[in-house]
């Protein structure tokens, strides 16, 4: 036994040692300059930025993509402004739609920026949809720029409706020299500083405003869930291009070349775009003029207001901005002209180093973020994806062509963007349309899965007349949650995916919905769950544990038997065969308990990784940080700063947050499989039974980043367990002689339920006597 048991930890270290060396391989350590601020964001958590987000917004002439939003009625073209300066005259300005407080009938705050005339963030306004992992105080997104002059301070750009910022008084223009009456030199040292406060606490701001000091104070909030943003794909890099880009594919005989973003002369992805006046609040145009060929092309968004009628229906379809095209002809000769849009981009990676995201597709995983797409055909949706992998590392990647488009998007764990063309489009309207690449691939290859992807739409080629004519094309850009009843209100059902037991997510889904309507916690509910699913397997689990107590009273047989047919395998598995249909015991009936429950916890596992709601629902409240989401695990204590990387690290095995949950879980475990497993007949099933411990340590390492909630099911699943045992009468094997020499004497001193034969033997031993 202890050279096997000797060999069994040499071969558990080995594995280690390679997997370790393994990881090392696939992530080598970041440049010296990236390391210096990751050592810097590891001696304070709070001053770390997320992955996929960024310290600030980009600023100064840096590119901007635009995002679009499709209208299902026909627009009316733009007014043009009786004069338009040249690009290079247009300063840059930021537009907002939109408010971030619940209660002003907007789902959401967009912020828009004239360069690229692009969506660069799209922020939830309800309090069901937070973000999960800054958990830093929230004043608002004010894009802050370098002090003019060079004079440390850093300078307001845009201040959102609902933030509070706004409400403090905060204006575009102010410069912020401190905060909390600690100064700042720049728009970093603003958010090292925002960083160390906390949501609900107050904040002051010491600012200058057309050359006089005063200072604004407030109140923090969480931060919201931004569903589009800024992100930079590698640490101290360029920000990506934004959401929402558009310029020409075509014009007259002229078309982009391969391997360029534009037509030579054109800057539409980046130049500033002239903001037109704005009669209506919800509402904002952008207008480019490309004078050498006599065209202007406007980008107008509206965004969605809630419908009063609707209450705080949380399915009310809010979620859009109606989004129109405009490219008109002021010259004299006709033009035939194609444009080129591209989709949004910077998704969410909430989750990304414990979150697993399935595909539908049989030929790999899905990532953090993958383009998906809706066709049309005979009156059905067809569904495709194409995951960041495939994306990543550009195999595989062909465009769509010659199918009625019905939407086309990006789709994140529990969010997604989603172009959409009018329903009346007719067949085909488009030329083309392909997944892309945003930003640069990661470097470390284990991160492939969140690169920043997005989609490309290339209109087909259209003749416009001179004299002012222009062609108009409607769209409708959903932005929001991936919420069942709010995605059918879009056509966007099949966006929601649970995998192989869907149906049995779907059915745990609607119990745990239930339960909360009468109790509003998912803990408790996932809790009732447990009950629910035990009492109903209760005949089942009882008679596996009538089972093991059977065992029990077998065993002395079974070490007689082993004896006497020591050197024939053949005649002692016979033996034991009969002695088990003798007793009507069976070996394998300890299993189906368990088989039966793989669906129920495959079930749940999907659920708590795809249903929105249970995302961000706290165990016992959200104001703390462990079990604050039971989608997630319950991150009791941040520990990556005292381990090695391969452990504690984003991608190591454990993650950077030492977890307790699992490890009660697999503690339970090992109580019940010492109460339910019999005791070691011989030296085998002793090194057996050990095995089976050193199992469970791997079991916890394999399972230490699951969902808390998962880990709630399983610790009140074991502790019903445990109760159904100790209340089950108990074995008291016979004292003093020698060990009863038949199965019936055995079952004789069970105190228990027991079969025909134990009755017989009862009746044999009273006649002897």
């Amino acid at each position: 036994m202890d050279k096997r048991f000797i060999a069994f930890m040499i071969l558990s270290v080995m594995v280690l040692m390679a997997n370790a060396w393994l990881m090392r391989w696939l992530q080598p350590p970041p440049p010296p300059a990236a390391q210096q601020v990751a050592e810097k964001a590891d001696e304070n958590p709070a001053e770390r930025p997320q992955e996929g987000e960024n310290p600030r917004e980009p600023a100064g002439d840096e590119p901007a993509v635009g995002k679009a939003d499709q209208r299902a009625e026909k627009a009316e073209p733009a007014a043009l402004p009786k004069e338009r300066p040249a690009a290079d005259e247009v300063p840059r300005q930021h537009v907002t739609l939109g408010s971030i407080d619940p209660d002003s009938g907007y789902r959401m705050l967009v912020t828009l920026v004239n360069s690229g005339a692009a969506v660069e963030r799209v922020e939830l306004s309800s309090q069901r949809y937070l973000d999960q992992e800054d958990r830093s105080g929230y004043v608002g997104h004010m894009d802050l720029a370098p002090a003019p002059d060079r004079r440390p301070g850093a300078l307001v750009q845009v201040v959102g409706p609902g933030t509070p910022a706004a409400a403090a008084g905060v204006q575009p223009g102010d410069i912020i020299s401190a905060v909390n009456g600690e100064a700042i030199d720049d728009a970093d040292g603003f958010e090292i500083a925002l960083g160390r406060t906390e949501p609900g606490s107050q904040f002051t701001l010491a600012i200058e405003r057309n050359g006089q000091a005063m200072e604004l104070s407030g109140t923090l909030r969480r931060r919201p869930m931004d569903v589009i943003r800024p992100q930079q794909s590698k640490l101290l890099g360029p920000f990506d291009p934004l959401s929402f880009l558009l310029t020409m594919d075509s014009i007259d005989s002229k078309r982009i070349a391969k391997g360029e973003e534009e037509l030579p002369g054109l800057a539409m992805r980046t130049a500033n775009w002239q903001v037109l006046p704005r009669n209506d609040p919800d509402e904002v145009a952008f207008q480019y003029d490309l004078a050498d060929y006599g065209l202007s092309v406007v980008k107008k968004f509206r965004l969605a207001k809630l419908d009063p009628a609707d209450g705080d229906d949380p399915s009310a379809a809010a979620y859009h901005l109606q989004f129109d095209i405009e490219v008109r002809n002021v010259g004299d000769e006709p033009r035939k002209v194609a444009y080129r849009l591209e989709g949004p981009t910077g998704l969410p990676l909430e989750g990304a180093w414990y979150a697993y995201k399935i595909s539908p597709n049989w030929r790999g995983g899905a990532g953090m973020r993958d383009v998906v797409v809706g066709f049309l055909r005979d009156g059905r949706t067809k569904y495709g994806l194409v995951s960041a992998y495939t994306i990543a590392e550009e195999k595989n990647v062909s465009p769509w062509q010659d199918e009625p488009l019905k939407y086309i998007g990006v789709d994140a764990q529990y969010f997604a963007s989603a172009l959409l063309p009018p329903e009346d489009a007719g067949d085909v309207d488009y030329a083309e349309a392909m997944p892309i690449r945003v930003g640069e691939v990661p470097e470390d290859r284990s991160k492939l899965n969140r690169t920043n992807v997005s989609f490309r739409l290339t209109s087909k080629v259209e003749t416009v007349a001179p004299q002012g004519k222009a062609a108009v094309h409607a769209y409708k850009i959903f932005a929001g949650p991936k919420k069942p009843s709010l995605l059918a209100n879009y056509g966007l059902s099949k966006l929601v995916y649970y995998g192989w037991f869907g149906s049995v997510a779907q059915i745990m889904v609607a119990i745990l919905h239930t339960f909360y309507r009468f109790i509003p916690n998912y803990g408790i509910a996932i809790i009732m769950l447990t009950v629910l699913v035990r009492s109903l397997l209760f005949p089942v689990s009882r008679r596996q544990a009538l089972n093991a107590q059977k065992m029990q009273e077998l065993q002395p047989e079974i070490k007689r038997i082993q004896e006497k047919y020591k050197g024939n395998l053949e005649a002692r598995s016979k033996a034991q065969q009969e002695l088990f249909r003798k007793h009507s015991y069976n070996p394998l009936s300890g299993c189906l308990p368990l088989f039966l429950q793989l669906p129920i916890f495959m079930g749940l596992y999907r659920a708590l990784a795809v249903d929105v709601e249970l995302r961000g629902a706290p165990l016992l409240s959200s104001s703390i940080r462990w079990c604050s989401n039971l989608a997630a695990p319950d991150m009791l204590w941040h520990w990556q700063p005292y381990l090695p990387a391969f452990l504690a690290g984003p991608s190591g095995w454990l993650g950077p947050y030492f977890n307790v949950l699992p490890c009660i879980t697999i503690a339970l475990f090992l109580w019940q499989q010492k109460m339910f497993m019999p005791p070691p007949a011989d030296e085998q099933a002793a090194m057996q039974q050990k095995m089976m411990q050193y199992m469970m340590i791997f079991i916890c390492v394999m399972f230490f980043k699951v969902a808390s909630g998962l880990c709630l099911y399983f610790i009140a699943s074991s502790l019903w367990g445990i109760a159904e045992r100790k209340l089950l009468p108990k074995f008291t094997p016979p004292t003093g002689g020698s060990p009863p020499s038949a199965p019936g004497r055995a079952a004789a001193t069970r105190g228990g339920p027991g079969g025909n034969g134990a009755a017989d033997t009862r009746k044999k031993h009273r006649g002897r006597a």
